[in-house]
């Protein structure tokens, strides 16, 4: 990783070196052999001055090359298109994958947008405009329309010549897909299915029949779960009508799955963990609001402490343990929320509501019976008296099964209503644990008040 990052900075310095001393021809070659990977993250760290240099080095096709590397946020790398002359931006565009340039382009002020499309040829254009239509989070939002598609009528050799012509343009072409007259989709070939039979054999007697594909209008979410379940390469994206319209490649559905955890962890954490780097005023701005919502609920724990007061005050040591009643609680409360949403986002077992409660409810026995043993026998011989000690196990026995059902509950029950179940975050799960933990905790407590009070 070190020597990795090494290097980086040594690219980056030889770039900036090459640029600053108008060195092109020195440049193009230095700058050209490296991977694609490695020019998007040097590129990112050149001032405004060095990117218009470049541009001028460079071509549109191998800048375009280099911007389907860039893993910055698209917001971000839309103003690079601002820093070019329109047409040289279009020819950017224009080399670019479709998937890649519609995300985009997505942030581009309407104007500019106009200006690069109305330089782009007319089918480019169109198919930028009808993907840039489609709604957030689908998978007509990330396929690309660049892949291979041949005639059922077609032998081998006649197939093979018309994906050489395709795969100039083609993002992959390790699948090959089948369409009949209507342009629907009705089988698949892969390359090694090519190359294994004979040139006069007919494409629609070898092509396997059994496709899966994806519809226009699914969820992101549901795309990247089959293709990890079938180790897809691409997966075909289809309309109402099943004419074939696009692919979506894994690199797309990677980006996904990294895209929907940074969500998740988001909700969990109640911050916006894909924003580290903005300014304390604008993080503080953020957080402020859920965590007033926060100290509100919070209030009300403290308003049920004081109600114990008087129970407080005649057995003060129940105060000592308070603490690590609602903090383990808490804790099981968190634990049993990330697992639930961690199985809502990416778990294809449609289990019952009831059957994944009952499954919480005997681990929360379990965690509780184990947990709440353990401290009974520490408070038992620390403060030589073993009611104490198993008031204190029984209420955080029964406090994390409170509380591994609500970590469970709540997010299962925002799903089914179709809200974004990472909403249910740690800190308002913690939150609820701790007001709950005090109801069980002082209750328990005051049955068993004759044994330990004065203590």
């Amino acid at each position: 990783m070190v020597e990795k990052q090494l290097n980086n900075h040594e690219q980056i310095t030889t770039i900036k070196t090459l640029l600053d001393a108008q060195k092109a021809r020195k440049f193009r070659e230095t700058y050209l052999a490296y991977h694609v990977y490695e020019q998007a993250q040097v590129f990112i760290e050149l001032d405004r001055d060095e990117r218009t240099r470049l541009y001028r080095y460079l071509t549109p096709e191998e800048v375009g090359d280099m911007f389907n590397a860039i893993e910055e946020e698209p917001e971000k790398v839309v103003a690079f298109f601002d820093e070019m002359t329109p047409t040289y931006a279009a020819g950017v565009i224009n080399e670019m994958y479709s998937d890649n340039v519609v995300d985009i382009l997505a942030y581009a002020n309407k104007e500019h947008l106009n200006n690069y499309l109305r330089l782009l040829p007319a089918k480019t254009a169109a198919e930028i405009r009808k993907l840039l239509h489609y709604e957030d989070k689908t998978a007509g939002s990330i396929m690309s329309t660049e892949f291979v598609a041949i005639s059922q009528e077609l032998n081998v050799e006649q197939a093979m010549q018309e994906i050489k012509v395709a795969a100039k343009d083609a993002e992959t072409i390790y699948y090959v897909y089948v369409i009949n007259d209507e342009q629907r989709l009705v089988g698949i070939l892969t390359l090694r299915d090519m190359l294994r039979n004979e040139n006069h054999i007919m494409v629609k007697d070898i092509m396997n029949r059994q496709v899966m594909s994806v519809k226009v209008e699914d969820d992101q979410e549901d795309v990247a779960r089959t293709i990890r379940d079938y180790n897809f390469l691409a997966i075909p994206v289809t309309d109402f009508a099943n004419h074939m319209i696009g692919i979506i490649n894994v690199d797309d559905i990677i980006d996904v799955i990294d895209e929907e955890s940074a969500e998740d962890y988001s909700g969990l954490a109640a911050v916006d963990v894909e924003q580290p780097d903005e300014s304390p005023w604008r993080a503080a701005f953020k957080r402020m609001p859920w965590l007033i919502t926060l100290l509100l609920l919070g209030m009300s724990t403290t308003s049920l402490i004081s109600h114990y007061e008087s129970l407080v005050s005649q057995a003060s040591i129940l105060a000592v343990f308070m603490s690590s009643i609602t903090g383990t609680a808490g804790n099981a409360g968190t634990q049993s929320l990330a697992t639930a949403v961690r199985r809502l986002a990416f778990d294809d077992d449609e289990k019952s509501l009831l059957r994944q409660l009952f499954g919480e409810l005997i681990t929360g026995v379990i965690l509780g019976l184990v947990t709440g043993t353990v401290i009974m026998i520490i408070v038992g011989i620390w403060k030589h008296n073993f009611v104490l000690g198993f008031v204190i196990g029984f209420a955080m026995m029964c406090a994390i099964i409170v509380a591994n059902l609500a970590g469970s509950f709540i997010p299962m029950f925002m799903d089914k209503i179709g809200v974004d179940p990472a909403v249910a975050s740690g800190p308002f799960i913690s939150t609820l644990s701790d007001l709950t933990s005090v109801l069980i905790y002082f209750n328990i407590a005051r049955l068993f008040l004759n044994f330990f009070v004065g203590q």
